[in-house]
């Protein structure tokens, strides 16, 4: 983005001042420099249909009949479609006030494989104006080609069933519809053209000075059926002929390229444009996709495939989305060459949308990303920015093979969407950005998260049963961290003890097997094993199968524990040994681990543990301290390890005497490792300390990462700082900090000129929110103001304004926090979401606590009235995050008793109970760190 006037965001006039606010953020920054693409991903999951289903998955019975009918399920398998001629009519003109509507038709050509009476399709929030049934086509025929034609015979359809809770529109026949044969199903309809970034949405932009509008799609999971009626499910492939009527002055963009544009008028005489795509490849319906916009573009053709990213013209002017078209073509390149499968479409568009809800979507052939994900300022010297932009286009082009050419057979099997896709998006990423370090930004912000998240009982596997998956809601909850990072870290580890030379192979026969097809994990694994069978170098201690279902249908992860006297290595389940009542339904009690090993910083040959506990003599260690055993290098397995308290004490010697002689993953890993063993029981607090004491030589921002991670979480900062132990342990810290803080200090100062005269805009990307959060602390109502405006600017992106919104809760006057809090309250000035995100932000900060907690008290007639149950949860969650003490935990308990429902009320007084055993273990943990560096911290 350009230079936002007057110096950018003020935090006063001379130099000295801005190195002195840099300065003091810097410190805190650490944590966010290091998070280069801090997981909260460009791709998220979609939001929530408005009505949710119940929903259960039920059998092929026609929908309508006698109580019980499950009120979600699958399609029957009576009609399977071939091909789908759509037309799509948004009633919009610019500057036209809304309500706004779309009307349409579809003609699907459908496969009989059953004798039937019914055609069951899905339909949700469509009005349907007219059904006909039309067949039996001629044998052999192509599929239904051009404008919406009437071919065959009709077969007399009863008036159209809609079932709004089961998502599907039932058409009766008076006649049967033959097996073997095609017939075509007519079905003209009409929905409501919303602002909720789901299905078919308009929204509304500034571009220019001017306000605009734009039309777009988001159909992942099941938005299809709000766009069309469509048999809304990922195995019901067909091709697509698509056609849509939209006002003069816009560009209509689908998933091929247009190829012819004409002329029509309405019903009062008024000129509309048509826009006629070329016929698709087969698809699943949820990749399907339109937008209507008055964008430029820019272009590139890479290997015959014309590229274009579409944008604001503002943006395209001044160059903010050449970066993402410069590495779109290569990374595509990349990733043909290495899967050995060229992209089969002609074309490519990007587009770059203000608001959009998903983040990014990987449609075939027009993809779409929210605007921040795409552009980036060609001011900007920072590789950041360009990082995160690169790992967002790669996995969205990850998914033109994994996802859109071969997609799962059904939801239970998404990661074999976006687990490959987030394996591969580092793999572009790395390509052109090789400055990167791949393993460093694949461990700290794939597994590492995972790992934190992935060891609560109740937390699902990766692969689940097809009758889990039982309504829309529930395929909303997949769209998460165990599918993207479980899937990715799982697949890393796949290709690790495979060699990637095998597995790129094994990819390749499967891409090519179900190209246009569908799969799940099983198929993959038979063609792993396959090219494993067809070799003689990696042996397997059994079938890739056994191996991986093991990890992809038992939830968590193993915690291997090592003892070197007596060469032994055991697993169990990662959980809390502190929680007394876990009961754990294992899927077979024990992983197959591949552990990567090494001895004194030599790379030894990999070994299994197949059973609970195995023993291996080559890892039995001398009587020297210099003789030590390191599992799992550089994280190679989706697996914690606990070391004995010898191998650890000689751990601790060398890091303290040549860290470097251990690679830098692994010493992330060993640091993560030892604080998850603490805080889930294994070890004590002290064993964990005692590996921080190198940090003095630790120059590595990512380790500095999972450090203050552990050692100052958010949610203690504020209870640490009215112990003891919070004295002793900034000393500690900042005595081990000193060199690195040197380094960027004196970076910061040598570029103070350029953030003199641009701040908000030169401030390095990863250190943005950071540093903006202080200079509105330093400052007054004037800086406070200044922030304010910028949120308001029509040109800030939505990343700006969160990091904005998060700035503006720093203020150090509690005055300016109340006014920040009521304007919270105003629908003028937030959308309805920003509520309880402004408090969060406020109840996280050492004077917003108390005030968030009175304001929430205070107003929770009016909260509760205009948001409900959402905002409750929402507040409740954050605000319980930051209780500290049990006259705190009192407080929540007396305000649950008065103002909540008693459903509510019970769930809300479990979550308290937790927070007081939380309390007391806290109590004795802060006590054991205080004695411990009372003993160290001069070391």
């Amino acid at each position: 983005m350009g230079a936002r006037g007057g110096s950018g965001l003020y935090v006063g006039r001379r130099a000295a001042a801005l190195v002195a606010a840099v300065l003091l953020a810097l410190l805190a920054a650490l944590l966010a420099l290091a998070a280069l693409y801090g997981r909260c991903r460009g791709e998220e999951a979609p939001p929530a249909p408005p009505s949710p289903p119940d929903g259960a998955s039920g059998g092929a019975g026609v929908p309508g009949g006698p109580p019980g009918v499950p009120s979600w399920r699958r399609l029957p398998r009576h009609l399977l479609p071939l091909h789908y001629d759509l037309e799509l009519w948004p009633r919009v003109r610019p500057g036209q006030a809304g309500p706004f509507s779309f009307v349409g038709q579809v003609n699907i050509t459908v496969r009989c494989r059953q004798d039937t009476r019914a055609a069951v399709l899905h339909s949700a929030g469509l009005r349907i104006r007219g059904a006909a049934v039309r067949g039996p086509l001629p044998e052999p025929g192509d599929a239904v080609w051009g404008s919406l034609p009437n071919p065959g015979v009709a077969v007399e359809v009863a008036e159209p069933q809609q079932e709004a809770e089961g998502e599907v529109v039932v058409l009766e026949l008076r006649g049967r519809l033959q097996a073997g044969r095609r017939y075509v199903l007519q079905l003209g309809f009409q929905g409501r053209l919303e602002e909720d970034l789901d299905g078919l949405f308009l929204t509304r932009y500034t571009d220019q000075g001017r306000s605009s509008m734009l039309i777009a799609s988001q159909l992942e999971p099941t938005y299809a059926r709000t766009v069309y009626p469509c048999f809304d499910e990922p195995a019901m492939k067909a091709t697509f002929n698509i056609r849509i009527i939209h006002d003069p002055s816009y560009v209509a963009l689908s998933n091929m390229p247009a190829i012819d544009t004409s002329e029509m008028k309405d019903e009062n005489g008024s000129l509309w444009t048509v826009t006629t795509f070329n016929t698709s490849l087969k698809m699943s319906t949820y990749i399907t996709a339109f937008v209507i916009c008055d964008f430029d573009y820019v272009t590139r053709t890479e290997r015959g495939n014309e590229i274009r990213i579409w944008a604001r013209k503002e943006a395209i002017k001044n160059g903010y989305v050449d970066y993402a078209l410069n590495i779109t073509g290569p990374i595509f390149s990349f990733l043909e060459d290495l899967l050995n499968i060229s992209y089969p479409l002609p074309k490519t568009d990007l587009v770059a949308l203000p608001d959009f809800g998903a983040g990014a979507m990987e449609n075939w052939g027009l993809m779409t990303f929210q605007e921040s994900s795409l552009m980036y300022l060609p001011s900007d010297k920072f590789t950041s920015r360009k990082a995160m932009i690169a790992i967002i286009v790669s996995h969205e082009l990850g998914h033109q093979w994994f996802g859109n050419l071969v997609t799962m057979n059904w939801w239970n099997d998404l990661w074999l969407n976006e687990g490959l896709a987030s394996y591969f998006e580092y793999l572009g990423a790395t390509l052109v950005e090789p400055k990167l370090s791949l393993d460093k930004i694949f461990y700290d912000h794939v597994v590492q998260p995972v790992l934190r998240e992935d060891n609560e009982v109740g937390v699902r596997s990766l692969s689940q049963n097809e009758d889990k998956i039982k309504g829309s809601f529930s395929l909303i909850s997949l769209f998460d961290s165990i599918t993207y990072n479980k899937g990715a870290s799982i697949t890393w580890m796949l290709s690790g003890f495979l060699t990637e030379k095998l597995f790129i192979k094994a990819l390749n026969l499967y891409l090519k097997e179900f190209s246009f097809s569908n799969a799940n994990q099983d198929d993959l694994w038979t063609h792993i094993q396959m090219v494993v069978d067809a070799q003689d170098e990696v042996q397997l201690p059994a079938s890739v199968k056994k191996i991986m279902d093991s990890w992809t249908c038992q939830n968590g992860f193993p915690v291997l524990t090592l003892n070197i006297t007596t060469g032994t290595i055991s697993q169990e389940q990662f959980l809390n040994k502190k929680n007394e009542n876990t009961s754990i339904d294992f899927y077979n009690n024990t992983w197959i681990v591949p552990i990567s090993w090494m001895r004194n910083g030599s790379s030894q040959p990999l070994i299994w543990l197949d059973k609970s506990s195995n023993f291996f003599p080559e890892v039995q260690v001398s009587e020297s301290e210099y003789d030590w055993i390191l599992l799992n290098v550089n994280l190679s397995g989706y697996y914690r390890v606990n070391y004995d308290q010898l191998n650890l004490k000689r751990l601790v010697h060398l890091l303290e005497n040549d860290p470097k002689a251990i690679p830098a993953v692994s010493r992330f890993q060993l640091l993560d490792d030892v604080f998850a063993l603490t805080q889930f029981g294994y070890i004590q607090i002290e064993t964990a300390l005692e590996l921080t004491k190198y940090l003095a030589r630790e120059d590595e921002l990512f380790i500095w990462n999972v450090v203050l991670l552990n050692l100052v979480p958010e949610n203690l900062e504020s209870t640490l700082k009215n112990y003891e132990v919070y004295p002793l342990l900034k000393k500690y810290l900042l005595k081990r900090m000193l060199p690195i803080y040197h380094y960027y200090a004196g970076f910061i100062r040598q570029n103070v000129d350029a953030l003199e005269h641009d701040y908000f805009a030169k401030i390095p990307f990863l250190i943005r929110r950071t540093v903006s959060c202080y200079g509105v602390a330093l400052g007054s109502d004037k800086e406070w103001n200044f922030a304010w405006e910028m949120y308001n600017h029509t040109d800030s992106t939505k990343e700006d304004k969160d990091i904005l919104l998060s700035a503006m809760s720093c203020a150090k006057e509690s005055w300016l926090l109340h006014r920040y809090l009521q304007y919270g309250l105003s629908d003028t000035l937030f959308s309805s979401n920003c509520t309880s995100v402004i408090i969060s932000y406020v109840v996280t900060k050492d004077i917003g606590h108390r005030i968030a907690w009175d304001f929430v008290t205070e107003n929770w007639p009016l909260l509760n009235e205009r948001y409900g149950k959402e905002l409750l949860h929402d507040v409740l969650k954050v605000m319980g995050r930051f209780v500290n003490t049990d006259v705190q935990i009192q407080e929540l308990q007396v305000f649950y008793n008065t103002t909540l429902e008693e459903d509510e009320r019970v769930t809300a007084t479990l979550l308290l109970e937790f927070s007081k055993v939380e309390n007391v273990e806290r109590r004795q943990l802060l006590t054991k760190v205080a004695d411990w560096l009372h003993k160290n911290v001069d070391d």
